[in-house]
């Protein structure tokens, strides 16, 4: 943890690279620090993961965009951020604000050309059961080589 999942409409592959927003958020989210200067999120642990939806209907269907001219074309992204407890109201804001930021910079030529809906959430959970296991966080473990 911390996952970024991303829900979009297949509308935007063709008009955005997927692949380099996701590179762009985790960026993001390994500069984002606490109070005391520490890095938030651990590199090991932090991904974003992207998934189109196989099926999707947003607004009404195109039918404002279409009176008004346009194609009615409409997309979407959903922005979750889930993390552990722990971490401090105004660094849940900072690591939400920045990320909103960063998609927003990575999407304005899409939104300059065609109505899109963005929402982005933080989520804090409380597990009932959290595993990590693997191989992957002994990378970034700190320590003699």
């Amino acid at each position: 943890m911390p996952h970024l999942v991303i829900l979009y409409t297949p509308n935007l592959e063709s008009e955005t690279d997927m692949t380099a927003l996701c590179r762009t958020l985790v960026d993001t989210m390994l500069t984002v620090k606490d109070e005391q200067g520490a890095q938030v999120f651990p590199t090991g642990g932090t991904r974003v993961l992207a998934y189109p939806a196989a099926h999707f209907a947003v607004a009404d269907g195109g039918a404002a965009g279409r009176a008004a001219g346009g194609n009615g074309d409409y997309a979407f992204a959903y922005f979750n951020l889930r993390m552990g407890r722990g971490r401090s109201d105004a660094v849940k804001r900072q690591a939400g604000e920045a990320l909103a930021a960063a998609a927003r910079a990575h999407l304005a030529p899409v939104l300059a050309r065609r109505p899109v809906g963005l929402t982005l959430q933080v989520d804090e959970g409380h597990e009932a059961f959290d595993a990590k296991f693997g191989n992957l966080h002994p990378l970034f473990a700190k320590g003699p080589t």
